[in-house]
């Protein structure tokens, strides 16, 4: 799907100036679907490009499209490639930098700890540092997008778990975001330490969901259950 591999010596400020939406729900037997519908609730944030990254027990499966959520995600049969009780989700926007697939999340990478899907909203403010110190030390990056940063650091952690990996890679970047990350057992929620960007925690059925803004619980009749604090993961 996404096709080019060649990168931009000098990064084009893809990053900059983003507004994004992210959904994740653990455990519900229709977690795509209702991941899309959160989505479109979040539609506001993103109009560029929608991604989800589901996980049925045995394998991740990834549907990144450009455009807008309901051009791709109310079809029966994309949905049907996101089988799963988990998924997250991500909308798109940035006013500078390449609108191509790759950069479309959530991203996500096969470690030798199991597999990890990651969604962003927000900027780092020492991406492009970082960025330059892992090419420099041998890394292969094939997006100009700061999340793809993230998973090289998760990748190089020597922590035993991907959900440790996770923590100890954002506790090294710097600046506004909002975070949700899935392995094959947990759905991870981080905001930054000074809560530039939204993020909030639900609750359908029992089961917990993180978002960027109330209305995508609304939609889905979930129930609001608190802000994620500045700095918790």
């Amino acid at each position: 799907m996404n096709h080019s591999l060649s990168i931009e010596d000098d990064i084009d400020g893809d990053t900059l100036h983003e507004e994004c939406g992210v959904f994740g729900i653990l455990g519900h037997p229709d977690a795509a679907t209702l991941t899309a519908l959160g989505l479109h609730a979040l539609q506001h944030r993103g109009q560029e490009a929608a991604g989800i990254v589901s996980f049925d027990g045995q394998r991740f499966h990834s549907e990144r499209r450009m455009g807008l959520v309901g051009d791709h995600y109310t079809d029966p049969a994309t949905l049907a490639r996101l089988p799963g009780d988990r998924s997250i989700g991500h909308v798109r926007y940035s006013t500078t930098g390449e609108t191509i697939l790759r950069n479309v999340q959530p991203l996500f990478a096969e470690l030798e700890v199991g597999g990890i899907a990651i969604a962003h909203n927000g900027n780092f403010t020492n991406g492009l540092t970082m960025r330059r110190q892992l090419i420099a030390d041998g890394a292969i990056c094939q997006s100009t997008s700061d999340t793809e940063v993230v998973l090289h650091l998760i990748a190089r952690s020597k922590h035993p778990s991907s959900s440790d990996r996770f923590i100890d890679a954002i506790r090294q970047m710097e600046g506004g975001y909002s975070m949700l990350a899935m392995t094959r057992t947990k759905l991870i929620a981080a905001r930054d330490p000074i809560g530039i960007r939204p993020l909030v925690m639900g609750e359908l059925d029992g089961k917990p969901i993180f978002c960027s803004e109330t209305c995508a619980l609304d939609i889905i009749g979930a129930k609001y259950v608190r802000d994620v604090e500045n700095g918790e993961v």
